[in-house]
């Protein structure tokens, strides 16, 4: 029996009303202090037709900012700021997850509220630029972590997973994706230690390991999902050869803790999703990054999935199941108002009832 994504889901604990997810994306609209911006809690109920919105990257420490503008989830502050945006979705029947994202060394000094270097596994920088208040600026060689460091990241985790919580977030997503901190203790080209923390696949998964026990102890596995992009190079990562191995490894040992939800950015390995999809146990959100339209619901009538997660589609049409209902046109969207700004590219693209009235 096919399953259809128009459907009811369990996740954890709550029911979502349908298999719809709005994928995390990163939109530098918060505040200087790094509480949500005043139009977050439209922008996100405008999108709550879906049944899991799924938040921007939020920091879980001074350490974790990368990028200007990103939002916190670490002070009362933030706290406060993102209880508005709980109460939107709510209020339209949708559940909210606030991803927790530390940057690791994708940071500059200059977009940080203590101007320190970022850190890494190793000393190693990524050979790239980031924006900054003055501009494009090489990214910094970072400083290494010392054990200590690893421990109170892991502890900076666990307390903004509780900060979430108390926000009146249904639960939060660990970024273990996109070339983030996470990400960069898998990757041998930026993970070079001798510990216990590198090396071997299971010193290299270990860090994901021990973020993800500290969070589901904090506020439980059944409000606990993470997020994992299996060969992704952003942040000029290189998983190498045993990449899909170490995956293998680390969701079969996530899977005993009984997360919510592992949600991936599937880059076309179809072979390891297949494996990943028999590894695990609870349910699996995918996201592939340029899906066409016509491909909306295949992956869960499929089974390979229990529910899709959308981006840029949400983005730029808050409307996006009642345009999917009716085959109405999709609005494209405005990749120059991404990140930073106002009200323009985020919370005032048209929904059919505006686009029929201007007609």
């Amino acid at each position: 029996m096919t399953t259809d994504i128009w459907t009811p889901a369990i996740l954890g604990g709550i029911t979502l009303k349908n298999r719809f997810a709005m994928a995390p994306m990163t939109r530098s609209r918060a505040l200087q202090d790094g509480t949500p911006g005043p139009l977050a809690a439209e922008y996100y109920g405008q999108r709550a037709d879906l049944g899991l919105i799924i938040a921007e990257g939020a920091q879980p420490s001074e350490d974790g900012q990368g990028y200007m503008a990103t939002p916190g989830i670490y002070t009362d502050a933030h706290v406060a700021g993102w209880r508005p945006v709980a109460e939107a979705v709510h209020a339209k029947g949708a559940r909210l997850f606030i991803q927790l994202m530390h940057v690791g060394r994708t940071s500059h000094p200059d977009n940080t509220p203590h101007h320190r270097l970022g850190f890494a596994p190793s000393a190693i920088a990524p050979e790239d630029q980031i924006f900054t208040p003055t501009g494009p600026q090489p990214i910094p060689v970072p400083r290494e972590m010392t054990q200590g460091d690893i421990c109170v990241a892991v502890a900076e985790f666990r307390q903004a997973a509780r900060r979430a919580i108390e926000a009146g977030a249904d639960g939060v997503e660990i970024h273990g994706a996109n070339g983030y901190l996470i990400q960069q203790f898998f990757a041998p080209n930026a993970n070079q230690r001798t510990d216990a923390y590198g090396g071997s696949i299971e010193n290299r998964a270990r860090f994901a390991i021990a973020v993800a026990r500290a969070v589901a102890d904090e506020i439980g596995a059944d409000r606990t999902g993470i997020r994992l992009s299996p060969g992704a190079t952003l942040g000029g990562l290189e998983e190498g050869a045993e990449g899909p191995d170490l995956y293998r490894h680390l969701v079969t040992e996530l899977n005993g803790f009984g997360l919510a939800y592992l949600h991936l950015m599937h880059l076309g390995n179809e072979a390891l999703l297949a494996d990943i999809r028999s590894i695990w146990n609870q349910v699996l959100i995918l996201n592939r990054p340029g899906r066409a339209l016509a491909d909306v619901g295949k992956d869960v009538a499929s089974g390979i999935a229990d529910i899709e997660a959308y981006g840029q589609f949400v983005l730029a049409n808050p409307d996006f199941l009642d345009r999917l209902k009716s085959g109405a046109k999709i609005n494209q969207s405005d990749r120059a108002s991404f990140f930073g700004g106002g009200a323009e590219g985020y919370v005032d693209y048209p929904v059919l009832a505006e686009q029929g009235a201007a007609q």
